[in-house]
């Protein structure tokens, strides 16, 4: 195979940490029957990303690409890696690269942390993704703070002419900050992630088909 269509997959990225973009990009790759990758893993504590969304889909191994940098401590990549005395070669960080054993699938590619990560002391994650030419989907929370953090992620992107596909909330209905968000942001609501009571292949597909509307996804694919 000759590597990764750019063209056709997003990249997942998130207003702040631990804000559920995990379980997010778990539900849109078991709804585009896609092929998930997370390039670097900060954090090896407990399950990995990759491990959790394999979990939580129930998907074949074939749906999975194993990372690129797997590193100990829960922190920025850039540090995380110093302190494992490792040195982030950007050249693995390219998708372009890959082979998914599954042809013409779906790539969702799940960032680390936030858009103004540090991948290495050069390179933040948000010029790592403008380098791949994928839409972006910015996942926010609904809650308290999120208005603010939501806006400068996407000042961040428009800076940048990032292609921006939409912006999924998660947690608890905020119809005014949802509105908020995307009225002065001008982008596409994709949809909201609500909380789930199990976080299982069945939970994960019908709340996509309850909240979220495949062709909207499908319209960048």
């Amino acid at each position: 195979m000759g590597g990764l269509d750019l063209t056709n997959g997003f990249i997942v990225s998130g207003t702040d940490t631990e804000i559920g973009k995990t379980v997010f990009s778990a539900m849109l790759t078991l709804a585009l029957k896609g092929v998930y990758w997370k390039p670097i893993q900060s954090g090896l504590e407990e399950l990995s990303d990759t491990e959790t969304v394999r979990r939580m889909t129930g998907l074949s191994l074939g749906h999975f690409l194993p990372e690129a940098y797997r590193l100990n401590t829960p922190a920025s990549p850039h540090y995380s890696a110093e302190l494992d005395d490792v040195e982030i070669d950007v050249s693995r960080l390219d998708p372009a690269k890959l082979e998914p054993e599954i042809a013409n699938a779906p790539m969702i590619i799940e960032g680390a942390g936030g858009l103004l990560v540090p991948i290495t002391r050069e390179l933040l994650t948000i010029d790592l993704f403008k380098s791949w030419n994928m839409p972006v989907i910015l996942c926010a929370r609904t809650s308290l703070g999120t208005i603010n953090h939501s806006l400068l992620s996407v000042e961040a992107l428009k800076a940048r002419d990032m292609e921006i596909a939409g912006i999924v909330f998660i947690g608890d209905e905020n119809p005014d900050n949802e509105r908020t968000i995307t009225e002065f942001a001008g982008v596409t609501n994709l949809g909201r992630l609500p909380r789930l009571p199990e976080l299982d292949a069945k939970n994960l597909r019908e709340t996509f088909n309850n909240h979220f509307k495949l062709g909207e996804f499908g319209a960048f694919l």
